[in-house]
């Protein structure tokens, strides 16, 4: 039901990364994501398609992407994290086919005070020993 209200269908990494002109990234770093975007990702996306990370910067192996940028395996890259922040892969800086942000992608002025009213309304919550509307996992 899901899938057809939003006209996009479950599939697999290899089936996404060879048909999908975007591919956006939103997930945890963790042993298993780290590099996830590697060399071989990056040759069986579309020439045509665009990578944008905005979940953590190992997620992506930037030095195979410098290479995917300049050699024309896909079109072009959005990030707002790095693979060693706070430095940014010298050979991103020189390419006209990357967008690079400092990890503010979330720096809009509405998404700030929400975070703050967030916060505020967890301690709150804490203090009247109640659980935390947004509790961290462990």
């Amino acid at each position: 039901a899901v899938e057809r209200e939003l006209r996009a269908a479950f599939t697999d990494k290899a089936t996404l990364l060879r048909e999908s002109d975007f591919v956006t990234l939103h997930c945890l770093l963790t042993p298993e994501t780290r590099h996830l975007i590697d060399a071989a990702a990056l040759r069986s996306m579309k020439k045509t398609a665009y990578l944008i990370n905005a979940a953590r910067g190992p997620v992506v192996d930037e030095a195979a992407l410098v290479q995917a940028l300049t050699e024309g395996w896909i079109a072009g890259a959005g990030l707002d994290v790095h693979e060693h922040e706070p430095e940014v892969h010298p050979g991103l800086l020189a390419l006209d086919n990357s967008v690079l942000a400092p990890h503010i992608g979330s720096a809009s002025e509405a998404t700030r005070l929400k975070m703050a009213s967030l916060a505020v309304n967890n301690c709150l919550a804490v203090l009247e020993g109640k659980p935390p509307l947004t509790p961290v996992a462990e």
